[in-house]
């Protein structure tokens, strides 16, 4: 946008306005560049023409938590400007953006000599900011206390389960030995599977209430992924009265396999609730392009109500359900993003919903 039609030259008289836009410094900064520094002096006042910058506090173990950010026609730094204090908060561009600065000295002056409500239309936006930031705030806190809670509670799971999920493998094991009958056999390595995929479960909730997702990555056959998919959740399909349908071409990624299972079964779960026990049908397509593969998950149900739709990907977002902890589309997106990958949605009332996901291809790879 125009430095001129910016929202903060609107405070001032034209000839003030003017000479601000006259001495602003327009300044381009690349995607994530650094801004300006928590705790650095406030000489410059920030005037977003294009593009955004995140704002975030330095929290324990040298990370950030984003508090706020700032988009076209917004201003940003005049706290510091104005109180003489160091930065509150780091500043880094997203993506490409174009801001205009404006030093304190110059703007103190200018400020001075303004109307009475020109400035009071000033306050009344920063005051409007420091509101928006301290619910934003508020909410990141909140939902910090919610993960330590579920990282606490999954954790006593875990401990709690191990012992009687040895208990079901040995004797899983036994029955094996016991009846080397093929379909006694294929019963067994099913049950151990689901015991593994149990803990899986639990492990990558602690994860993810963690703040990080540990990959093991290897060259990965999406057929054989969709394979075990379809093996694992046989008879779980058939009582819900689901109808699974793939379509696979021979794609390779680098992935860990396990996880890719459970961004499948958290998609693909919430669809078979949504049809609340009348049945459905369920799509998977495997597709490539040069650099992707490709995984579309179709189903015919409801599809997203609209009041969750802005915010399906957040955690502890949930809509309609008696169970649940509104963690399976976070858990998902946090996998693929893990992967360097990508995923998105469609979604139409009564007409069902689609899931598109990304993964990185790699190609000529021997399988493990």
């Amino acid at each position: 946008m125009d430095l001129a039609s910016h929202r903060f030259m609107s405070y001032f008289e034209p000839e003030q306005a003017a000479h601000l836009c006259q001495i602003a410094i327009v300044v381009s900064f690349a995607e994530e560049t650094l801004v300006f520094e928590e705790g650095e002096a406030a000489d410059f006042l920030y005037l977003v023409l294009d593009g955004e910058v995140e704002f975030s506090k330095r929290i324990e173990n040298n990370k950030y938590q984003t508090v706020a950010v700032a988009k076209p026609d917004d201003f940003f730094g005049e706290l510091g400007v104005l109180d003489g204090e160091p930065r509150s908060a780091r500043a880094v561009a997203r993506g490409s953006s174009t801001l205009a600065k404006i030093c304190r000295e110059e703007l103190i002056e200018a400020l001075q000599f303004a109307k009475g409500s020109s400035v009071l239309q000033m306050f009344n936006f920063i005051i409007k900011n420091l509101r928006s930031t301290t619910d934003q705030y508020v909410n990141q806190f909140v939902h910090k206390q919610k993960m330590v809670l579920v990282g606490e509670m999954v954790s006593t799971i875990i401990h709690d389960f191990k012992s009687p999920f040895t208990g079901i493998k040995l004797s899983s094991e036994m029955l094996k030995e016991m009846h080397p009958d093929e379909e006694t056999q294929e019963w067994c390595e099913l049950i151990q599977l689901q015991v593994q995929r149990m803990l899986g479960m639990a492990e990558e909730v602690l994860e993810f209430s963690r703040g990080n997702s540990a990959l093991t990555k290897k060259p990965v056959n999406l057929i054989q992924t969709l394979q075990q998919f379809e093996k694992l959740n046989r008879v779980y399909f058939e009582a819900a009265k689901v109808e699974l349908i793939i379509r696979v071409t021979e794609v390779i990624v680098e992935a860990d396999e396990n996880k890719i299972l459970r961004v499948l079964q958290n998609l693909v779960g919430n669809a078979v609730e949504a049809f609340g026990g009348r049945g459905g049908r369920v799509e998977i397509a495997v597709t490539q392009s040069e650099e992707w593969a490709e995984i579309n998950i179709y189903d015919n149900g409801p599809g997203i109500p609209q009041a969750i739709k802005e915010k399906l990907f957040e955690p502890f977002v949930t809509y309609g359900k008696r169970t649940g902890t509104g963690l399976g589309t976070a858990i998902a997106k946090s996998i693929v993003d893990a992967h360097k990958g990508k995923i998105t949605y469609e979604s139409e009332d009564k007409k069902g919903t689609t899931f598109y996901i990304r993964l990185p291809k790699i190609t000529n790879e021997p399988i493990e």
